[in-house]
């Protein structure tokens, strides 16, 4: 979109697209291609030059546009000006306004929205500051909180919530250390004194396990399963057998799949570890994938809209409706972890590797090049036999 120029409206600023657009006399509204939308204003510094002897000509930022008003923004640029115009750089002699909590926790999370795998993180992050900590520090100038803020937003639900707390935590120290940063507060960051004090009590962790089928109940299941035409009950079959986590399975493309190789590949964007993870497939994987080919969709299971992924509840649901739903999807991939323990014998690194897990050392993982992909497969060929009850690697 080319520059705008001229008077902007509050609509114009909440609703332009990428580009500068000018306010007048050196205000721009700066749209970035992610939507991220900022403030600044461009001055010329009288009797002061730059290195090629021209007129000192410079921008200066002055706040994102969801915490900085257009009438403020106008107001700062106005500021701005006139001590340029008398000889004064405005980057050394500028009265810097200390942001609110809430002011610059928003601009940290637009600064940081390009980081986040997708939007879904980066609003999260935002809700648990704005259900936690904006009702009661929100409007404090961010150099004017210390330890008893901190605790005023965490005590509350550090034992009822203690998950939420420690992320919570994490964001406030965050927010804090970027005020530090830009020289809004100085000193240690009073989130990081709470910690070190020990005056929040010790919470023991609670793990979480997911409920899973005993293996030696699994081919009576399975073949349960076999019995199901829907989109869903060939998922969940799949899911069991490659032993791999939901969103692996339901965001599955035909163009990561090679049958010739007899090999699915999940690329890295897509793993919860963020390393691609190669999935050796076997007769009974490569019969599913045939049986559901003819959908001819981008995704191998497709939902009720076409060119789109069922729901990641469609499994789950699926389970409730057979009288399973005391079990979970992913409860299967610790069924197999089981099974490889007890019955196959499987070394703990194959295991680990076949659920796409880091094992070992740092130093055990550096040296560890290999995915382990042949031996997976045989261990992958006997899960399949159990499961199905149909036993064949293909041909060789």
């Amino acid at each position: 979109m080319p520059v705008l120029d001229g008077k902007l409206t509050k609509k114009l600023v909440e609703n332009l697209g990428p580009g500068r657009h000018g306010d007048g006399a050196g205000l721009y509204l700066v749209v970035d291609p992610s939507g991220a939308r900022r403030w600044i204003v461009r001055v010329t510094v009288k009797g002061q030059k730059n290195a090629k002897g021209a007129p000192l000509r410079t921008d200066f930022g002055l706040g994102g546009a969801d915490v900085v008003t257009l009438n403020q923004a106008r107001e700062r640029a106005l500021e701005y000006r006139r001590m340029a115009k008398s000889g004064l750089n405005p980057r050394f002699n500028a009265t810097r306004e200390v942001p609110t909590f809430e002011e610059l926790s928003r601009q940290v999370h637009i600064d940081r929205l390009p980081t986040w795998k997708n939007p879904k993180h980066g609003q999260q992050w935002l809700n648990t500051l704005r259900d936690y900590a904006f009702p009661k520090i929100g409007r404090m100038p961010v150099d004017s909180i210390g330890q008893p803020e901190v605790l005023m937003c965490l005590s509350p639900i550090w034992t009822e919530k203690h998950e939420t707390a420690r992320r919570l935590a994490q964001r406030l120290k965050t927010v804090l250390d970027v005020a530090r940063s830009r020289g809004f507060r100085d000193g240690e960051n009073p989130v990081t004194a709470v910690k070190e004090a020990g005056v929040l009590p010790k919470v023991k962790a609670k793990v979480e396990h997911h409920e899973a089928m005993p293996w030696r109940d699994l081919p009576t299941f399975y073949a349960e399963l076999e019995g199901r035409s829907a989109t869903a009950a060939k998922a969940l079959q799949f899911a069991i057998l490659t032993a791999c986590r939901t969103s692996e399975v339901l965001g599955m493309t035909w163009d990561e799949v090679d049958t010739d190789a007899r090999l699915w590949t999940i690329p890295a964007a897509r793993m919860k570890g963020g390393v691609q993870h190669r999935v050796p497939l076997t007769d009974e994987m490569l019969r599913i994938l045939e049986a559901v080919k003819p959908l001819a969709s981008t995704y191998v299971f497709e939902g009720q809209k076409r060119h789109r992924p069922l729901s990641n509840m469609s499994m789950l649901m699926l389970l409730r409706r057979m009288g399973r739903g005391q079990f979970t999807v992913h409860g299967f991939r610790s069924t197999f972890r089981d099974w490889a323990a007890e019955e196959a014998g499987a070394p703990r690194e194959v295991a680990e590797a076949a659920l796409a897990h880091q094992f070992g050392s740092d130093v055990e993982r550096a040296y560890a090049r290999s995915d382990l992909l042949e031996r997976r497969r045989e261990l992958m060929v006997s899960w399949c036999a159990l499961v199905s009850g149909v036993d064949g690697a293909g041909d060789d």
